[in-house]
């Protein structure tokens, strides 16, 4: 009875054995507790926060994002008071650069036309004779985004203003969209082919209320 006994005894502890070490394996494959996240911000060049959260076992991660940036649009050049406002109109709605040269050409075109205190006359700053009633030019509009319309849709309509279009798509020298101007048949006296332009900086003038 003796052996017997310490059979018993034998396969016990190796029961035991089995199950502890059954015991350690699982405990092993166990996965491990997720980590505490964390939060970092950082700053963009812009000045625009950043925030993400990562595993706080994660180092040395870098996150980029790209800042946002927003685009003039119609409701904004709408918006205008000035000269300078309407002049950037004509360039958007025409579909060209709304560039510094742009701008300054069509600013001098405009007070050649109607002079820079009073550009609003009639609301047809550039005297345009397509679709306000005068032929030559002395027609008017129901307000001035009425008008730059028609000034648009006038420079890409007649063949005889393609220099001008293509100067003002190119965002070109002032002088050479200047010159396409004079040659063109804007305006009969041709602007003495540049004897009556001036070239001093324009001043800023806001129109009465209401004509915008």
């Amino acid at each position: 009875m003796q052996p017997r006994r310490r059979q018993v005894s034998r396969v016990v502890a190796i029961a035991a054995g089995v199950a502890a070490f059954a015991l350690l394996a699982i405990t092993a494959l166990a996965p491990p507790a997720l980590p505490v996240h964390q939060a970092y911000a950082g700053s963009s060049v812009q000045g625009t926060l950043q925030v993400i959260s990562v595993p706080g076992t994660a180092t040395g991660i870098r996150v980029t994002r790209d800042d946002y940036s927003a685009t003039s649009g119609l409701q904004t050049f709408e918006a205008g008071t000035t000269n300078r406002d309407w002049a950037k109109l004509v360039m958007f709605l025409a579909g060209f650069p709304v560039s510094d040269s742009n701008v300054t050409v069509m600013m001098r075109w405009m007070r050649q036309e109607n002079g820079p205190n009073d550009w609003w006359n009639r609301n047809n700053p550039l005297n345009n004779g397509w679709g306000s009633g005068g032929g030559s030019g002395f027609g008017s509009y129901d307000n001035l985004v009425t008008a730059a319309e028609n000034a648009a849709e006038a420079l890409h309509s007649n063949s005889g203003y393609s220099g001008i279009v293509a100067g003002f798509a190119a965002s070109a020298p002032t002088a050479q969209i200047e010159q396409a101007i004079w040659a063109s048949p804007w305006a009969t006296s041709h602007y003495a082919n540049g004897a009556h332009w001036s070239y001093t900086p324009v001043p800023e003038y806001s129109s009465p209320a209401g004509t915008w």
